[in-house]
């Protein structure tokens, strides 16, 4: 790691020295060093597949490092993107945990007061139990509990089972708990990913106040400028090792990193260069010196091997020269290369690709006398609060929800590319095994279309057209892929018709920065109409020029 964030004086919470870690035939984490002191707040990015979510494992205890040691201090509070659920745990489960450790805060002040010798009691202990139970503000712990569910749009009530909550209700109940704790060491796995507005708005406010240590997985460009004071880019930088930047802004970041790559791939590009001029002198002598094993009469082939030999030796000494310092420069990560999408079917007659009327679905969305039309090439930005009902929208919009109220239009020959806001590769098991390549569930993707009537065989495209997945990750089982590699895959089989819609549910969900900036960018440029619905702040930012349908809530 060639820079070291500025860290305030105090016990660090936490020290990772040379940790490798590694899964079967692939390794992730090779001799990675990080500390974090009180008030560190360190943003973890890199391209999906870097090993962002398996390093806060690592720091977490989940994973047991191969190489190197990872040592905490203090109390440790951690939400990770895939969360184990017990079979009879309820919301009520976690908040009395929460609970438990700022009442054991109060017992042991009230513990060491009462045992307390005014003649000669140990003073240090007594300040140390002070500290921690105003530390914890334990006497306020039901309230934050209680106000972090409120904020985040969690669900409340004690007896509802965690299992059957959806995925973003338990990680909102899940990081309200760990917010109101106050833990030392707060380890966090894209946690704007299910918060709409005000829930972020809440997680800035909590975290930039956060007296401890803060490790925070995201793709959120905005929490990254408004909360970090350092970001850890886990994609290797031209020695291989991955580089904390103490540029607290997204894009000072970006412009750093940039740099770093322009320096590298022009130090790769010098190098290859000389090594092509080197070869062809090497070549040119061994070929001189193949020549003077027949001199032509009344020559001097004695002088003239000598001096070929002497030329060889000489180039092949530079050609040692040059591989003793050459930089190994790995692939880099693939480029996003969104395909040139159509903007209207065969016979296209005119009028609205796809069309809503008055849509109600019965309580989750009710648009009386409202139209959701999406023409030709056109965009569609759609907001509104956890529950107002954008994904209901979204998934009536290209037929996959029935109406109660309303009706739905497709003009002919129209083709819907969905990205869900959980897609089916984020549904796949996560423990290695065997199973599909991502490959293998392309095709048959692919097939179903075909036999569906969705997919003309002349304008489907190929996955690894894409960018999205490498050659390596297409042959490796879909269980086997990161999160957020399934979320590329989940795009990419949005993209796989060619369609003339796209509908994307919080499309920059689990994805890295660099892929969020290029998708983007592509949106932006597509000859496809597009309609998406995101909280992303960034996002929304860089398309407030679309109209906007905000569902309140």
């Amino acid at each position: 790691m060639s820079e070291q964030a500025a860290r305030r004086p105090g016990d660090v919470q936490l020290v990772a020295e040379a940790v490798t870690f590694g899964y079967p035939g692939r390794s992730v984490l090779d001799r990675l060093d990080l500390t974090v002191s009180p008030g560190d707040r360190i943003g973890l990015v890199g391209e999906n597949g870097a090993g962002k979510t398996t390093l806060l494992g690592v720091l977490a205890g989940r994973l047991h490092p191969q190489g190197g040691t990872v040592r905490r201090h203090g109390t440790l509070a951690v939400v990770e993107q895939d969360l184990a659920v017990g079979e009879g745990d309820t919301i009520g489960t976690l908040v009395d945990a929460t609970s438990a450790a700022t009442r054991a805060a109060a017992a042991d002040l009230q513990a060491v007061i009462d045992c307390f010798d005014h003649d000669g009691g140990d003073v240090g202990a007594l300040s140390a139990a002070i500290a921690r139970y105003e530390q914890l503000s334990a006497w306020d712990v039901d309230r934050r509990v209680d106000e972090g569910l409120s904020r985040l749009q969690a669900p409340r009530d004690r007896e509802r089972r965690l299992a059957e909550l959806s995925v973003g209700e338990r990680y909102r109940v899940r990081l309200a708990c760990r917010l109101a704790e106050r833990a030392d060491l707060l380890l966090l796995d894209e946690p704007t990913n299910h918060l709409d507005a005000g829930g972020v708005e809440h997680l800035t406010a909590q975290l930039r106040e956060w007296t401890g240590g803060v490790v925070i997985v995201t793709h959120d460009r905005r929490l990254l400028d408004d909360v970090m004071t350092a970001i850890l880019d886990m994609d290797p930088a031209m020695d291989g090792r991955p580089v904390l930047y103490g540029a607290a802004r997204y894009a000072d970041y970006r412009f750093a990193r940039d740099q770093m790559l322009r320096r590298w791939r022009a130090r790769y590009r010098a190098e290859r260069k000389r090594a092509r001029v080197l070869a062809q002198r090497l070549d040119a002598s061994y070929e001189g010196l193949s020549d003077e094993w027949r001199p032509p009469k009344g020559s001097q082939p004695h002088r003239r091997a000598t001096r070929a030999r002497q030329h060889v030796k000489a180039a092949d000494r530079l050609i040692e020269r040059l591989e003793a310092q050459a930089v190994e420069v790995p692939l880099p990560p693939p480029a996003l290369r969104f395909p040139d999408l159509p903007s209207v079917p065969p016979g296209y007659a005119g009028g609205a690709l796809l069309e809503l009327r008055a849509p109600r679905v019965a309580g989750r969305l009710d648009l009386p006398g409202r139209r959701v039309e999406v023409m030709p090439a056109s965009r569609l930005l759609v907001t509104g609060a956890n529950g107002a009902g954008k994904s209901t929208l979204l998934a009536a919009l290209v037929g996959a929800l029935g109406l109660d109220r309303g009706a739905r239009t497709v003009a002919p020959g129209v083709r819907c590319g969905v990205l869900a806001q959980e897609g089916p590769g984020e549904h796949v098991p996560t423990p290695r095994g065997d199973g599909p390549t991502a490959f293998d569930a392309y095709a048959r993707h692919a097939l179903d279309l075909l036999e569906a009537g969705a997919l003309d065989p002349d304008a489907l495209v190929p996955v690894a057209a894409l960018g999205l997945l490498t050659e390596a990750d297409l042959e490796r089982p879909l269980r086997e892929l990161s999160i957020g590699q399934r979320r590329r895959f989940d795009l990419a089989r949005a993209l796989l018709a060619a369609p003339h819609v796209l509908v994307l549910d919080e499309p920059t969900n689990h994805l890295s920065v660099g892929l969020v900036d290029e998708l983007t960018a592509a949106l932006r440029a597509t000859s496809a109409a597009v309609v998406v619905a995101t909280h992303d702040r960034q996002l929304r930012a860089d398309l407030a020029d679309w109209p906007h349908l905000d569902l309140g809530g």
